[in-house]
């Protein structure tokens, strides 16, 4: 980090010059204005770290020039300086946002202190804008294909309620970016978002980790723990995997949902809690019951704004968006070579299904800017790192990619990706044809073209029990 810039508005010459050789000598960059006028040019060419601003001068005086310097998108520390102070325009000073309040002849020590402070202060809320810029880049959300929008218009409609939601979706889809969003738009954003990923606790702990418990409570309780919900007071409670949470911890989450009343393991009193509940799972809840591992009671409590995140395999038109946010992200935080990817490595990517859905994707744009030696990625960089491996969907549709070298052109790795998508996306409609065809967005004649030649047949490609024959209408 370079020297703290210190911009010094006064019309005073001698005051000027005095503060220069003062900070000059203490290691401070020295930048000064004449007049409120020029003070906000410099400040906004120069975006000083502080502002030593002097109350009484021509054209602008300080207290009328404060709001407008720290209105600015990344505004400066100011202290006030003032040969004429009043407590009147200390407190109007302090009102407006100022730093400190200095009368003037300024005491050197006492100037010197408060500079350091307010310099430290400024450090601390830049550190804090780059940690909160970082985090708001890491859970950004990334998509603009129908089915994305569908997710944010719930995500809009849902934020400003208390309203519990449910969020469910196979792994990698992004179901905790969702919870993430809806609680940085609801009204409590500015408290706790606590995470619980339900699968990762030992049942035998899960409650603790949720309720809290007492000293004593049970082996091992050598303190009192306070627990999810209760970090969670004010703000939102995200119950991740919420389908591997055991009966009696089920019916303890029921009880905090529907009487807003937790009690800590080894406790005789109960504590009152507002807390807004947001679960996901990767599981059919609706089976689960049926099964009698999930209480129907609390599925209803929690399904009260059911959010559906897409697989990546529905919206194929978002990935060249999705590389492009995880490989600036990545060139970013890992000091990488810039590296861009070329067109048709782009359209290889695209056409894979990704059973691992948007995690998987992440992990492979990384791999291929970590092990790429070029500027560019391309399509054989893309066949090098999949070569020999089945393809993301190949339990689904049993087509592997081959290995780089046995690829001769472009259009044979891109008719076999195509090949594994169609079958892919028959057997998520259950070979419906037509249904298929919309959902994909071809014409029904073009994809039963297709079907043809590459010789797609159920009895091939899938297990199908009675089914044989060509793929027909026979599910409409």
């Amino acid at each position: 980090m370079g020297k703290a810039k210190v911009l010094v508005i006064d019309d005073e010459d001698g005051i000027r010059d005095t503060l220069k050789m003062v900070l000059e000598y203490e290691g401070y960059a020295f930048l000064e204005a004449r007049d409120g006028v020029e003070g906000l040019r410099v400040a906004t060419e120069e975006r000083p770290d502080l502002i030593l601003l002097d109350i009484k001068m021509p054209h602008i005086d300080g207290l009328e020039l404060l709001p407008r310097v720290l209105g600015a998108p990344e505004p400066p520390e100011v202290i006030v300086i003032s040969g004429h102070g009043t407590v009147e325009a200390a407190v109007e000073a302090t009102k407006q946002g100022a730093f400190d309040f200095l009368q003037k002849p300024l005491e050197r020590e006492k100037l010197l202190l408060s500079i350091r402070n307010a310099i430290q202060q400024s450090n601390l809320r830049r550190e804090n804008r780059t940690f909160r810029l970082r985090e708001e880049s890491r859970y950004r959300m990334v998509g603009q294909s129908p089915q994305m929008r569908k997710v944010w218009e719930a995500i809009e409609k849902s934020s400003p309620t208390n309203a519990t939601v449910l969020i469910h979706g196979e792994s990698g889809t992004g179901k905790e970016l969702v919870a993430r969003q809806i609680h940085h738009k609801s009204l409590r954003r500015s408290e706790a978002f606590v995470q619980v990923n339900c699968a990762a606790i030992p049942e035998e702990l899960i409650e603790s980790e949720l309720f809290g418990h007492e000293r004593g409570s049970f082996t091992g309780a050598s303190d009192k723990q306070v627990g999810k919900f209760e970090q969670a007071n004010g703000g939102t409670i995200f119950l991740d995997e919420v389908g591997d949470m055991s009966l009696k911890t089920q019916a303890k989450v029921l009880r905090a949902l529907q009487e807003g009343e937790i009690e800590r393991i080894g406790a005789n009193r109960i504590i009152k809690v507002d807390v807004r509940v947001i679960a996901a799972t990767n599981k059919r809840l609706e089976d689960e019951i049926t099964a009698g591992r999930f209480r129907e009671d609390l599925f209803f409590r929690l399904n009260v704004i059911p959010i559906r995140t897409p697989a990546l395999r529905e919206r194929p038109e978002d990935i060249p968006m999705l590389i492009e946010h995880f490989r600036g992200a990545y060139v970013s935080e890992s000091c990488l070579r810039n590296r861009t990817f070329h067109p048709d490595a782009l359209q290889a990517l695209k056409t894979l299904p990704w059973r691992g859905n948007v995690r998987e994707l992440k992990n492979v744009v990384e791999r291929l800017l970590i092990m790429s030696d070029a500027d560019v990625i391309t399509v054989d960089d893309v066949l090098s790192q999949f070569g020999g491996q089945q393809t993301p969907s190949s339990e689904a549709a049993s087509v592997e990619l081959p290995d780089a070298a046995s690829v001769r052109t472009l259009r044979e790795y891109r008719d076999l990706c195509e090949k594994s998508f169609i079958i892919d996306r028959l057997r998520g409609n259950s070979w419906n044809i037509s249904q298929t065809a919309i959902q994909i967005d071809v014409p029904r004649s073009n994809l039963y073209k297709k079907m043809e030649q590459y010789g797609i047949r159920p009895a091939r490609a899938d297990a199908l029990g009675d089914v044989t024959g060509a793929a027909d209408e026979q599910t409409e």
